[in-house]
């Protein structure tokens, strides 16, 4: 079964926690280590001056062959992990080395305003029609 529909979030939006425990999430980083043994991989972000590390539990993909340095997308449930940690379940993890990356955050945040515009449209004809 797939997993539902998730938008993109930026790492740091998923090692803050403005993703729930469950939650279907997509986001993207640069492949920094993998550990085959233990079916986890740490996709690294740069942002504000920080570096954000999302680890990825590999097993429903596996075997899979990486390649250490190159941009991956994920796609998965985000589970909270010992102490305050968290892990993206990765359902899906494709390469996608060469990406634009100012481009990519600049195309979610498009999105995001897509969605914000088309839900409060949605709401305001929800009213009209309620005040009919």
């Amino acid at each position: 079964m797939l997993p539902a529909a998730a938008v993109f979030h930026f790492p740091w939006e998923v090692t803050t926690g403005a993703v729930q425990e469950g939650e279907s999430v997509r986001t993207f980083g640069r492949l920094v280590c993998y550990q085959p043994e233990e079916s986890r991989a740490t996709l690294s972000a740069h942002h504000a001056s920080k570096e954000h590390q999302v680890v990825v539990h590999t097993l429903f993909v596996e075997p899979f062959n990486p390649i250490i340095g190159a941009q991956y997308v994920v796609l998965g449930e985000k589970e909270n992990i010992e102490g305050d940690d968290v892990m993206v379940r990765a359902r899906v993890l494709n390469c996608v080395d060469g990406v634009n990356l100012a481009l990519l955050q600049k195309a979610i945040n498009e999105q995001r305003s897509f969605f914000r515009e088309r839900e409060s449209k949605q709401g305001d004809a929800a009213q009209a029609a309620d005040a009919t």
